[in-house]
């Protein structure tokens, strides 16, 4: 699963939930895969070399190689994206931080913070936010639909217990 619970070192009440987008080509089958299409997409020029066609061909081939090479590495750089909830004894603080840098805080008292599916209606299935300090922020919004469910179990079950321990 795209997300995993720590618990936060030198504590024992507090929790940390660390979620990313699932990425199922690393880096290593991403060169595969370019290599791979290289050698399928030039293969056709080999019986060509030494002729016109073959220098009118190539850059058209290289062209379309360079495209996925770019297009595959703007995807990596898209789901760069990483949340961080930390459970607090008092304090329940999210952090999202964007593919382009950019930073999103959530701030919440642990004892008023509450967690909610949306089944429809969201941008996705079983849409997950999280509500408190006046305020309704998603989580996990690129996760797979089973894994917004479990995420949101999850997350009552935790907010659930942080709030039983305040009472």
């Amino acid at each position: 699963m795209p997300y995993e619970w720590t618990k936060k070192p030198n504590s024992q009440t507090s929790e940390q939930l660390d979620l990313w987008p699932f990425s199922s080509l690393p880096h290593r089958g991403f060169a595969s895969f370019i290599m791979t299409t290289f050698v399928l997409i030039t293969l056709p020029l080999y019986v060509l070399i030494g002729t016109i066609l073959f220098w009118a061909l190539l850059p058209f081939l290289m062209i379309t190689v360079g495209a996925i090479y770019f297009a595959i590495r703007k995807n990596f750089r898209d789901r760069s994206i990483i949340e961080r909830l930390t459970l607090d004894a008092e304090q329940f603080h999210l952090l999202r931080q964007e593919a382009n840098g950019d930073q999103k805080d959530w701030e919440c008292n642990a004892y008023w913070a509450r967690v909610h599916m949306h089944e429809t209606g969201g941008p996705v299935p079983h849409y997950v936010t999280l509500s408190g300090n006046g305020r309704e922020v998603e989580i996990g919004a690129f996760l797979t639909e089973d894994e917004r469910v479990e995420l949101f179990s999850e997350l009552k079950a935790r907010f659930d217990d942080y709030r039983n321990r305040l009472t």
